[in-house]
């Protein structure tokens, strides 16, 4: 398969082999149901230099196991029933219609994670670039036909899910249209199990899907590998501040660190270059003064070192 087949569109922007990398801050819950939250949150990834921003939306009624809805829990904002705090941190329309204008205000794309097929006919009335499907849903058949029905471009994390219940989730999607994610569901992640290697294994097993990696490990340096080892989509939860209140914010990374991310990925992508060995106009100069025995010369001007004797 060629570079081509594995290009995917997300709103105005193409996604693959050759492309920029697309870097998405994932807000998640962490806004903890307050705008003004997912506003600086919003503010955060668009100063560092992000393609996007993601949320997680979800029918509490649906997702939520019935025998946990009236389990009371201390929350920030009191104790409360579980579902009640499942509502508590959900955005109704008004409030993704204010997050929608906000984001085109910085910029950036958003989109979401729906973990029901209501929370997908919520979605479907925005028009966003791509839906993510959570490791959690990747075996839900039923998520992923609706989201296949919509005809948008589906990434599809990996995190606790065996090669074959991924082979599986691609059948039922179609690899057409798909965007794959190597992840290790644990917040946080330890770098012992990020087995960063994995993207190779994915490449080669789908030709034709691009590979990205969405994080749940502490530091940046392991996301930075997983771009060098040619992830074209990178995922990273974002915080305010990792003491905040949430299950999540432990494994996110805080604005100071997001734009060291994306400054540094930028980096690695300049720097990987197209593979081809050259000598470059800029060593010229430093060759002249260093190098002795000039050797062969190729026919473009390459420089090889001279046959051995036999």
């Amino acid at each position: 398969m060629t570079a081509g087949n594995r290009l995917r569109q997300l709103g105005d922007r193409i996604v693959g082999p050759g492309r920029p990398v697309y870097i998405t801050g994932e807000i998640g819950i962490n806004h903890n149901g307050d705008l003004e939250n997912a506003f600086a949150l919003i503010d955060a990834a668009a100063e560092a230099g992000c393609d996007a921003v993601k949320f997680q939306k979800r029918t509490p009624e649906i997702c939520t196991p019935r025998d946990q809805w009236e389990i009371e829990r201390d929350t920030p904002w009191g104790r409360m029933t579980y579902i009640d705090y499942r509502h508590r941190v959900e955005f109704d329309a008004d409030d993704y219609r204010a997050i929608n204008e906000y984001c085109v205000k910085r910029g950036l794309h958003w989109f979401a994670s729906p973990w029901d097929t209501e929370a997908v006919n919520f979605l479907e009335d925005f028009d966003v670039p791509a839906y993510k499907v959570a490791s959690a849903s990747l075996t839900d058949d039923e998520l992923l036909r609706a989201l296949r029905a919509t005809g948008r471009t589906v990434i599809l994390s990996t995190g606790m899910s065996t090669p074959q219940q991924i082979r599986h989730a691609v059948e039922v999607l179609g690899s057409e249209n798909i965007l794959l994610c190597h992840a290790t569901s644990t917040y946080p992640a330890k770098a012992e199990e990020l087995n960063l290697r994995v993207i190779h294994t994915l490449q080669a097993e789908y030709p034709n899907v691009p590979i990205g990696y969405s994080g749940h490990e502490t530091g940046l340096q392991t996301t930075l590998a997983a771009v060098a080892l040619g992830a074209v989509f990178v995922e990273r939860h974002i915080t305010l501040d990792r003491a905040m209140w949430g299950s999540d914010q432990a494994a996110s990374v805080e604005p100071q660190g997001l734009t060291r991310l994306v400054r540094d990925i930028r980096i690695i992508e300049e720097s990987l270059g197209d593979g081809v060995k050259k000598v470059y106009d800029s060593e010229l100069a430093p060759m002249k003064k260093l190098r002795r025995v000039k050797g062969v010369v190729a026919e473009r001007g390459e420089s090889s070192p001279e046959p051995a004797s036999v």
